[in-house]
């Protein structure tokens, strides 16, 4: 039978089939999303494709596997979602993605070309409302133009800086046949990608290190994106310098390396915080000088020489002025800087960090109930470092950073710089996802969980063996413990009364759920959890009004570094959050 006049070949391919094409060269193995009206063409064309379309339960659960996806592998995660409420629920997961630069490609659809600008059903200026949260984003007027959209959006998202981008998808521009695509060609003027820094700075920098008796290398999550792990070290141990890391710079270095000296800043161990108030020289190495690090910041290193690695320009003088700024990619640059220095005399300096770590050790009381300590400690030993845990945002995510060592990177995943709760549970889902012959715990609080625990679907329909260890308060815990410490134990909106019960609310989902109460019992119930063949909620009750320490009070100095409990009340602090 003839083809109706004017009519095209059935074979030719809609917007959505070429782009799920490009997908698939470009070697995505997951889809998270949430499907909807105006995203339908492309969910069809997933039907017959090699992708796993992992459906989620909320827009902002697909955010966060897809970031988790990506930091586990250094891939972009992708997400699909549909117009209106379905893109703007993304909004908080880009936020996240972009201040913690993970790689991630979020797909919106959007109502037809001709009713844009008209307030159509389930219409959003998507692009305008993340335009602050994204590295790029595109809409997509023409289907011919998705091939190099599409190669280009992966190319922004894994070079450089990484982060997230946005591709809005009108309906018809997806549902309509894509007559003669056009070549998948990349076309960014002006955006080029930093890789080696300039012989002269590096220079510079060797004869600055050369000069110092007391230096720090302060590691941060750029080293873990470059994959600059055994670089540094190497660099460390030639130069004879103690190792500090950032939160998210966790694993770029070893921290069982007996050079290293922990996480510093506001809830760092107390040892890492004296060296760099004592130092005498600081390298930022992939770290961006966050407020959560320098703290009063004019009281910051004040006589110490500062040398900032970085792959971004923009972050140099931003709020630290370095004595040389190294514009590169971490690795190389630290490749490149290894064969132009010396061992440097700091064997007495090394004494006294070692001096500090003795006298100011992690520590927690023995007696008196269930810590989230003791749990997260043995943890840690019990899986001898080598899990991977994505964790949520709390008093839990400093105690985990504190007691769960790591020693390589892309095995500690958080959310630094927004601090997003409800990200540490689907973030351990993708990473699961990515990573299946690896151990993945989420460590979350009960707060945190209920942003998104609604995910418990997503594994027990998927079997992803992801392992949910929930330190339950019954508090947001960090907010009570500002309340406690800074406002007169005024305690406002921290009162988690009427939580569910945990352990059951797994089993309405078809997951396993455990409860440990006791101390004597976290080993038993940890390998219980770990030697299921499926995902496990297991629930630590712990103690409702423990605090964190050290604390560094925001906006005060290193110096007035909280090691335990006060006895007296302290002041508000003013200005930082």
């Amino acid at each position: 039978m003839s083809q109706p006049p004017n009519s095209l070949p059935r074979a030719t391919p809609t917007g959505a089939e070429v782009l799920i094409r490009c997908l698939e060269e470009q070697g995505v193995e997951h889809i998270f999303g949430l499907s909807g009206g105006a995203a339908i063409p492309i969910f069809d064309a997933l039907v017959d494709s090699s992708i796993e379309l992992v459906l989620t339960r909320h827009e902002q659960g697909a955010t966060h596997m897809a970031d988790g996806y990506a930091r586990a592998t250094g891939k972009p995660g992708v997400v699909l979602v549909t117009s209106g409420p379905g893109a703007t629920n993304t909004v908080t997961g880009l936020l996240t993605a972009l201040m913690d630069s993970a790689p991630m490609i979020v797909l919106t659809g959007q109502t037809i070309r001709k009713n844009l600008g008209f307030d159509a059903f389930q219409e959003a200026d998507v692009t305008g409302i993340t335009y602050p949260v994204v590295k790029h984003s595109y809409m997509v007027r023409d289907n011919r133009d998705i091939p190099s959209i599409t190669r280009e959006a992966f190319h922004l998202a894994t070079t450089g800086r990484p982060g997230p981008i946005l591709i809005d998808l009108p309906k018809d521009v997806t549902q309509d046949p894509c007559i003669e695509p056009r070549p998948a060609v990349i076309d960014l003027p002006g955006y080029s990608v930093p890789s080696h820094a300039a012989p002269t700075d590096l220079q510079a920098a060797a004869e600055l290190l050369a000069r110092s008796r007391r230096p720090v290398l302060y590691v941060g999550h750029g080293a873990v994106i470059s994959g600059a792990g055994k670089a540094i070290m190497a660099f460390a141990e030639k130069l004879r310098a103690p190792i500090v890391n950032t939160l998210l710079g966790k694993g770029a270095a070893d921290e069982t390396h007996p050079l290293h000296l922990g996480m510093l800043g506001m809830h760092g161990t107390a040892y890492a915080n004296k060296a760099v108030d004592a130092c005498d020289l600081i390298m930022a190495i992939g770290a961006r000088w966050d407020d959560r690090i320098t703290g009063k910041l004019d009281e910051f290193c004040t006589t110490a020489t500062k040398i900032h690695v970085d792959v971004d320009p923009a972050e140099f003088n931003k709020i630290v002025r370095p004595d040389v700024s190294l514009l590169g990619d971490a690795r190389l640059v630290i490749e490149d800087l290894l064969e132009r220095v010396e061992p440097l005399e700091t064997e007495a300096w090394l004494t006294q960090c070692e001096e500090w770590r003795v006298r100011f050790p992690l520590k927690y009381p023995k007696k008196g109930g269930l810590r989230a300590q003791h749990v997260l400690d043995r943890l840690d030993h019990l899986t001898a470092g080598n899990s991977i845990i994505s964790s949520d945002v709390g008093q839990h995510q400093m105690w985990a950073a504190q007691f769960c060592r790591t020693r390589e990177g892309r095995r500690w995943i958080t959310s630094g710089g927004a601090g997003t709760m409800g990200f540490g549970f689907p973030a351990a889902i993708g990473a699961k996802l990515a990573r299946p012959n690896e151990e993945v715990w989420a460590v979350v609080g009960d707060g945190g969980f209920q942003m998104t625990l609604s995910e418990l679907a997503t594994v027990a329909v998927h079997d992803i063996q992801t392992k949910v260890l929930v330190i339950n308060n019954n508090f947001l815990g960090m907010v009570r413990q500002w309340q406690e410490l800074f406002f007169e134990n005024r305690l406002s909106g921290v009162d988690l009364e009427g939580n569910p019960d945990f352990v059951k609310l797994a089993e309405a989902y078809g997951v396993k759920g455990l409860r440990i109460r006791r101390p004597g019992d976290v080993d038993r119930k940890i390998q219980e959890a770990r030697d299921h063949d499926g995902p496990v909620v297991l629930v630590a009750e712990v103690m409702k009004e423990d605090n964190v320490f050290p604390m560094i009070p925001a906006g005060a100095p290193l110096s007035h570094m909280i090691i335990e409990p006060p006895k007296q009340r302290l002041e508000k602090p003013s200005g930082s959050t």
